[in-house]
């Protein structure tokens, strides 16, 4: 890991995971934005994105697809769950050509129909997570608890293993 300069923001040991309630939009895509920025310096090889579309999601700004682009290396892998994903086109444009260059770390599931688990609407890492338990509002909170981590990372599971692959990097016809 490469070492980062004392000033640098999200150098491993100044930076601090954004903990607390998240209260409206605003908030939850500022947290979101914030634990992106610091992937990169953190060395998390694992991320997982879940939201029933990712409309509100700040995934399309520059700063975030950079911030995607820093992460992103060998070993790493990002796992993205939606009822559906048809705003990523239009919405989040860096982020669907980010992912075109990076399909080979990004995993896609749609979990929806019949019987399917509820998607929930969080940012998940090992360090920490970022959830809104109450989409609608966005209010949710942001976290470091592993108790939290856990009982997320377990619903995140669920609707990865009942999701069916979606939203492929390219689509090949004939």
């Amino acid at each position: 890991m490469p070492i980062e300069e004392a000033g640098d923001p999200v150098a491993p040991s100044a930076w601090r995971w954004p903990e607390g309630a998240v209260e409206g939009p605003g908030d939850f895509a500022q947290r979101v934005r914030q634990v992106l920025a610091a992937a990169a310096g953190q060395g998390w090889q694992e991320m997982v994105f879940s939201d029933a579309d990712f409309a509100d999601w700040p995934l399309g700004e520059r700063a975030v697809a950079q911030a995607l682009q820093d992460w992103a290396a060998s070993g790493r892998s990002l796992k993205l769950v939606a009822t559906h994903f048809q705003h990523f086109e239009r919405a989040h444009a860096r982020f669907v050509q980010w992912r075109r260059q990076w399909d080979h770390i990004v995993q896609c599931r749609a979990c929806a129909g019949a019987g399917a688990p509820e998607v929930p609407s969080a940012l998940w890492t090992p360090a920490g997570l970022v959830q809104r338990i109450d989409p609608l509002r966005s209010r949710g909170v942001s976290s470091t608890e592993p108790v939290n981590r856990v009982a997320l990372r377990q619903a995140l599971d669920e609707c990865f293993q009942q999701g069916r692959p979606a939203f492929a990097a390219s689509v090949l016809g004939l």
